[in-house]
């Protein structure tokens, strides 16, 4: 008889296990993300002692080291078996060796061209290239529509059209849109390139010319490059040859650049060779996981960075409290209130996994290796990302309405977790969730600078949660100090409270909005 008592008992134990959280139950768990550890966190992985998390760098892999220690005492596992850390193998791109001569007349590096080649070695004779004016893409006004560039050298030029009034055609008005506005110019005209099969381009711009050419020129003068890529890719296109030119160059490739807009196939003699210099520097994502009870091969993904820009020449230390030392340690208070859930036999239904990415700082590298070198999940099983990207200071446009937070890319890819979101916040937490930036015609362009966009172009349904810039954004006066964390606290609840309902939701969440590559 007593043995039938302790086993009814037993089962009754189990069950109750079993049964489903309550709103008391989940408020009870979101309740144990605190301000004060929030702040003993922060105040530690932002502290000196980090040296401003530079990517690859020692303070770094502190930051690494740290990390792996708090999730082994939540005895929150690693993703892949026995390791918290996904290495990433990351490179030092230095100048390259490029000889370069345009109709049989040399040209120097820093002098008439600089690379944005990420890594390529290799040689181009060519007899004549392909101008394309501007070198755009778009719906509203292309230079490369009817022209075949595949496997040819284009040159571009600097600027954008503008109407008889002076408006540029593109934005409609004064201001410059992403094909004239300095570093996204050279991006967006580099991808049209490339977009459109060009082996190289040659993009004329005096005026960006001028200043990165001194600027690479001081930093070769003090100890060189400390730009980051990741190796190339098995099955990845070719890399296309991408270099900005002085005007001189510019007018020895197409003689008539400065007056000329219309596209033409110009007969020149161009001879290359180029050889890129790569030194290994590598850095590591770390990865934990609370493992589904019901559906474990579906997963959440929580993502933060955790590097920042380390110490400037002065020796000054950038703490990154902010960026992105308060998304750090709000995952650490999400993964800890999953925890305490699971603990108490409310573990989630799906899988959610805590990704500390490396790289931000230097172009998204870490969270870009995730999703399209090694996913340590398979993507077609993720059903969402929450990435979280300074979130502990007030914007200064919204200062004295303090209770907001700014969402971006809800509504991007799913109709469904655009409305979960809005729904848990009236439930939980009562935030204004501010859509300010999540205009896809914003010039600051937020969706596509931090690492949920790695997840976002893969058709997998994003969440960027970020309190705006403010004056110490990537400043050494970006301290723990300054945060707000009571506003942390409950926007911190308030990814939890979200990520609870994507992991516990009878269904997963529809893709409706999926877009191609």
């Amino acid at each position: 008889m007593k043995k039938t008592l302790l086993l009814l008992s037993a089962m009754l134990v189990i069950l109750s296990c079993k049964k489903e959280a309550t709103q008391e139950n989940i408020v009870g768990y979101a309740s144990t993300i605190t301000q004060e550890e929030l702040k003993d966190h922060l105040y530690i992985y932002a502290s000196d002692e980090f040296e401003g998390r530079d990517t690859g760098e020692p303070g770094q892999k502190k930051a690494v080291e740290y990390l792996k220690k708090e999730y082994e005492a939540l005895s929150i596992p690693p993703v892949i078996e026995g390791n918290y850390l996904q290495n990433v193998p990351l490179n030092f791109v230095k100048t390259p060796k490029v000889n370069m001569s345009v109709n049989g007349e040399s040209f120097n590096y820093f002098d008439d061209f600089i690379s944005q080649t990420a890594a390529a070695t290799g040689t181009i004779s060519a007899s004549e290239v392909v101008y394309v004016g501007f070198g755009i893409d778009d719906e509203k006004y292309s230079d490369y529509k009817d022209l075949d560039v595949k496997g040819k050298v284009v040159v571009a030029k600097g600027g954008e059209p503008k109407d008889k009034a002076g408006n540029n055609i593109l934005s409609g008005g004064k201001e410059a849109s992403k094909w004239s506005n300095g570093r996204q110019a050279l991006s967006s005209k580099r991808t049209a390139a490339k977009k459109n099969g060009a082996k190289a381009l040659f993009l004329m711009d005096s005026e960006l010319f001028n200043r990165y050419s001194t600027f690479f020129k001081q930093r070769e003068a003090n100890g060189g490059s400390k730009r980051l890529s990741l190796p190339a890719k098995k099955g990845d296109d070719p890399e296309i040859y991408d270099f900005l030119i002085s005007e001189k160059m510019g007018k020895a490739l197409v003689a008539n650049i400065n007056e000329n807009t219309e596209t033409a196939t110009v007969s020149t003699k161009l001879d290359m060779n180029y050889e890129s210099i790569t030194v290994p520097h590598p850095s590591e994502n770390v990865a934990a996981i609370i493992t589904g009870s019901e559906k474990p091969d579906e997963y959440v993904v929580i993502s933060s960075h955790l590097d920042h820009v380390g110490v400037n020449a002065k020796g000054e230390i950038f703490n990154g409290a902010d960026d992105d030392g308060s998304g750090t340690v709000a995952m650490l208070e999400v993964a800890e209130a999953f925890k305490e859930a699971a603990n108490k036999g409310h573990g989630p239904k799906r899988s959610v996994i805590f990704l500390h990415v490396t790289g931000e700082e230097k172009g998204l590298l870490g969270s870009r290796y995730y999703t399209d070198y090694e996913p340590l999940v398979p993507l077609a099983n993720t059903i969402a990302n929450l990435n979280i990207d300074m979130v502990g200071r007030i914007d200064p446009k919204r200062k004295g309405d303090r209770n907001y937070i700014y969402l971006i890319g809800s509504d991007k890819l799913s109709t469904d977790l655009h409305n979960i979101s809005e729904e848990v916040n009236k439930t939980f937490t009562n935030i204004e969730l501010d859509y300010t930036y999540n205009d896809e015609n914003d010039p600051n362009r937020f969706y596509y600078r931090s690492d949920h966009y790695n997840f976002a172009k893969n058709n997998i349904p994003i969440i960027f949660y970020f309190n705006g810039t403010h004056d110490d954004y990537h400043k050494a006066s970006d301290t723990p100090d300054k945060i707000n964390y009571d506003l942390l606290e409950n926007r911190s609840r308030l990814v939890f409270h979200t990520a609870w309902e994507l992991a516990n939701r009878a269904e997963r969440i529809v893709v409706d909005k999926a877009t191609e590559e």
